[in-house]
């Protein structure tokens, strides 16, 4: 049996109006990304495109979305990617704009990458903090940036470390 490979674009919707963010659902952007596709590479790309496309992960609140794809195919989502300028739910037009942020191979890679991103984005906020109960909390919010998964494999790790000496 052959496993399909595929590539996972972790990207975040940049609009200038906050609230548009609350009204984003999985099939607006899915629709959304396929008919970028269909205006810039025509049947073709959406028939290509179409075959394993898929929004994995949305979160409205910070904007970050994770599409699926195949392989052998990516390239051509990620050219449109740049010419969706906005998202429309019924009667509501709200223009943004997508900045991908990474492109991974795994779902692991771009959860990894996309903690590291939080942090960052988090440690931004401190540098620009008046009041201490606020550093605090954001203190706090960095330090529990922390995949679940890789902590229970450090904590098994160690303990092997501990077995073997």
């Amino acid at each position: 049996m052959v496993r399909f490979k595929n590539r996972y674009f972790l990207c975040e919707i940049i609009s200038e109006d906050p609230r548009c963010r609350q009204f984003i659902e999985e099939r607006i952007v899915h629709n959304a990304v396929k008919n970028a596709v269909a205006r810039i590479h025509g049947d073709f790309g959406v028939a290509c495109c179409s075959i394993a496309f898929s929004v994995k992960y949305l979160n409205a609140y910070t904007g970050v979305v994770l599409f699926c794809c195949r392989k052998d195919f990516y390239r051509l989502l990620w050219s449109s990617l740049p010419f969706i300028t906005h998202l429309e739910n019924r009667s509501q037009h709200c223009p943004c704009s997508f900045n991908t942020l990474h492109v991974g191979a795994t779902i692991r890679t771009c959860q990894k990458f996309l903690i590291q991103y939080n942090r960052d984005q988090l440690l931004l906020l401190l540098r620009n903090c008046t009041s201490e109960a606020d550093r605090e909390a954001i203190r706090k919010s960095v330090q529990s940036c922390v995949l679940v998964g890789v902590e229970r494999f450090r904590s098994e790790e160690s303990e092997e470390n501990l077995e073997m000496d």
